[in-house]
């Protein structure tokens, strides 16, 4: 039972309850007279605070404020997440290929849309793209060829800058979608996954973590194994706790699905997208997409030093990139490394460049400064990293790790060692069966109806088995790769005296160990290689190959061991193909290839040098009189000049003056090495005056282009 309050205890409450009553009434008084007063000041700072979110359109023509750049179709490469609506949060690209798709996570050879009109409305703060499927040039012809479903629609994408510092994107149909298609196309937007390893998300009531790798449970879309969806619902959070990377992205449509693309992709990201309704056409997909930014971030300053160093006595200067809102400091500083660690040794003014496509730039120029030894600079607090000033700096731990690393791994049908490791083991003994007529292969190749040989479609061709490098991202030989590497290095052989040993290969068992010297110069053993493939091609077919690659898709984008291609029988459809041309512009680039090589290997391979010059000079002769292939024609006809001394070849030289005269950019370098061949004071005497103004105009275009001191043209 419950006990009756005593009379005190009652004064006390009652006494306790009308003091708090007064207190807060009066507050409530007080706050009322406030309030006019709170909400113009709230309303004040929220304008303050919208005017410095505020994106603007720039005369770039893409959205920015300050730490947040929206691009919009800028560029265009969606196989390379390059595409579409593209956010760049302070500083750092974390966002792209935002667009329409067929698919939650495309790849490679999805379907692409084709673009058309682009209008920036800079009244109303708006970017509309227009666009359709399928793209015409790509469907099942081209440059990896595209399959496109049977699916005809345009639409319109419209990007705009909000007041409260958000970018809405708008997508329009021109008409409904077929039923069928509204659970696959939908608006996707892909995050770049390696800066968000460990994040985390919020979606709606949803929680989770971004994973390093992707995770089941696995389900079938479309016939292809993917993970659901991560989570769907109206508003996503990307990194709510980290203030750098936090987006908001709110959908006023459809549910937002997000989606881990690497499961079918291992170069995919993840992928927020919703899809299209049934029946929907204009505003069919809405989506709010607010990143937050940092107030009044600004870009670091980086120092660009040349990570390999300086020689004593040329021309030393670094560039200090900085945001575009940033002014130089007045000075830097220059410190040597000795035993009590960095010693000022220069102090001095900063010379502004000038702003270059999106940022400031400065330089530091060093130049005054011989003395050998271990350097950095010092640029406010910003500290580079340390760098030689040596009159080797070009001798050692430059261009030793292509020679003893580079060229070896990437070997063609060759097992290579480097102590307990094994890079790759032997690989493509099975190349290569001459390719059937193929009008798009998924590379860009093309085997016409005839292949300009003896051989059938499916034979097998003999000689292709031994040489050549892979391509560094997909195991093809492409010729003019191969013949492009045999004329560098023997160009280093010719130039610089380039005699370097430090990794056995033997030929004969199909072996190389990395940094175990055989006694014979790697960059001829190297040239040997390429010669290999290219002139074993040569012989069987009479011709050049185009090209020896994988016949399936799923070969091509193997990660693995070269050697997990093939079996290394020949004989099945595992084996590559050998893809055949007509093309002197290529043939041309075999020429100088060729002949250079032929030069280098007289003494060591006088055999393989007689026919690397034969083959050289019975191209040459095949070559058509086409004034589109002059540049290239010049550089064929100085190494043939290089390799013969045949005057027959220097006269056709000196007949192309003209063409020179006009292409001196493309081809001009060339001459350097024949001048003394030709006997023609006047040629001699006009190319002079035209390389001297060309000379003249490129240091123009290096001082004004860019701080780099490359002329630059996008």
């Amino acid at each position: 039972m419950k006990k009756p309050a005593s009379a005190a205890w009652k004064k006390l409450t009652s006494s306790l309850f009308y003091n708090y009553f007064q207190e807060l009434l009066s507050f409530h008084l007080l706050k009322k007279k406030m309030k006019k007063l709170t909400i113009a000041l709230l309303l004040s700072v929220s304008a303050l605070l919208t005017a410095q979110d505020a994106l603007k359109l720039n005369e770039k023509e893409y959205f920015h404020r300050q730490g947040l750049d929206v691009t919009f179709f800028s560029d265009y490469y969606p196989e390379g997440h390059q595409s579409g609506v593209t956010i760049i949060q302070h500083g750092v690209r974390v966002a792209a290929n935002g667009d329409l798709r067929l698919e939650p996570s495309p790849g490679q050879w999805s379907p692409v849309p084709k673009w058309g009109k682009r209008t920036v409305d800079e009244e109303n703060q708006s970017i509309i793209q227009e666009l359709w499927y399928p793209d015409s040039s790509k469907n099942r012809k081209g440059f990896n060829p595209v399959i496109y479903p049977d699916l005809n629609f345009f639409y319109q994408i419209e990007i705009k800058a909000e007041d409260d510092g958000s970018i809405s994107v708008t997508v329009d149909l021109d008409e409904p979608l077929p039923d069928e298609w509204c659970d696959r196309a939908g608006f996707n937007l892909e995050f770049f996954p390696g800066d968000l390893f460990g994040k985390t998300w919020l979606m709606d009531e949803s929680t989770g973590i971004f994973m390093d790798q992707p995770v089941g449970p696995m389900m079938e879309f479309d016939g292809e194994p993917l993970t659901g969806p991560l989570a769907s619902g109206l508003t996503l959070v990307v990194a709510p706790e980290a203030d750098l990377q936090r987006i908001v992205i709110q959908s006023e449509t459809e549910p937002l699905e997000l989606w881990d693309g690497r499961t079918n992709h291992n170069n995919g990201w993840y992928i927020v997208r919703s899809t299209i309704p049934k029946g929907a056409t204009k505003g069919a997909i809405k989506w709010i997409i607010k990143p937050n930014t940092i107030q009044e971030w600004i870009y670091d300053p980086v120092i660009q030093v040349s990570q390999l160093g300086y020689h004593p006595v040329q021309e030393k200067k670094a560039i200090v990139e900085l945001d575009a809102r940033d002014t130089p400091l007045p000075d830097f500083k220059l410190f040597r490394m000795g035993k009590n660690g960095p010693e000022l040794v220069l102090e001095k003014e900063t010379q502004e460049w000038g702003k270059f496509l999106r940022y400031n730039y400065a330089t530091l120029d060093f130049s005054s400064i011989q003395e050998p030894g271990i350097y950095q600079l010092a640029y406010g607090d910003k500290i580079s990293h340390a760098f030689r000033i040596a009159e080797d700096i070009y001798e050692k731990g430059t261009w030793q790790p292509t020679l003893e690393y580079y060229l070896p791994v990437q070997m063609c049908h060759m097992r290579i060692n480097e102590k307990y490791r094994v890079w790759h083991d032997l690989c493509h003994m099975d190349d290569a069966q001459m390719a059937p007529h193929t009008p798009s292969h998924f590379d860009g190749y093309k085997q016409g109806e005839e292949n300009y040989t003896d051989f059938n479609a499916g034979d097998q061709v003999p000689g292709l088995d031994q040489g050549g490098w892979h391509d560094a991202g997909d195991y093809d030989l492409r010729v003019e790769s191969q013949s492009g590497t045999v004329w560098l290095l023997a160009k280093m052989i010719e130039e610089f005296g380039l005699d370097h040993d430090a990794t056995m290969i033997d030929f004969e068992n199909k072996l190389v160990e990395i940094h175990q010297p055989d006694g014979i110069s790697d960059a001829l053993q190297q040239i040997e290689h390429g010669l290999a493939t290219i002139l074993g091609g040569y012989r069987s077919l009479g011709r050049l190959y185009r090209g020896v690659i994988c016949r399936d898709p799923r070969q091509y984008v193997m990660l693995g061991d070269a050697t997990s291609m093939t079996d290394n029988i020949p004989g099945n459809d595992d084996d590559r193909w050998v893809f055949t041309e007509q093309n002197p512009r290529r043939e041309l680039q075999l020429v100088q290839g060729l002949a250079a090589a032929s030069r280098v290997l007289k003494d060591s391979n006088p055999e393989l040098s007689k026919e690397a010059l034969e083959t050289a000079i019975s191209l040459w002769e095949g070559i058509p009189d086409d004034p589109r292939l002059s540049s290239q024609k010049v550089i064929a006809l100085t190494e043939l000049i290089l390799s013969t001394g045949n005057t027959e070849y220097t006269m056709a030289l000196v007949e192309m003056k003209e063409e020179i005269l006009k292409s001196l950019s493309r081809c001009g370098w060339s001459l350097g090495a024949v001048i003394e061949y030709i006997d023609d004071p006047q040629f001699k005497s006009e190319l002079h005056d035209a390389v001297k103004a060309f000379q003249d105009d490129l240091k123009l275009q290096q001082e004004a282009d860019s701080p780099y001191g490359v002329p630059y043209k996008p």
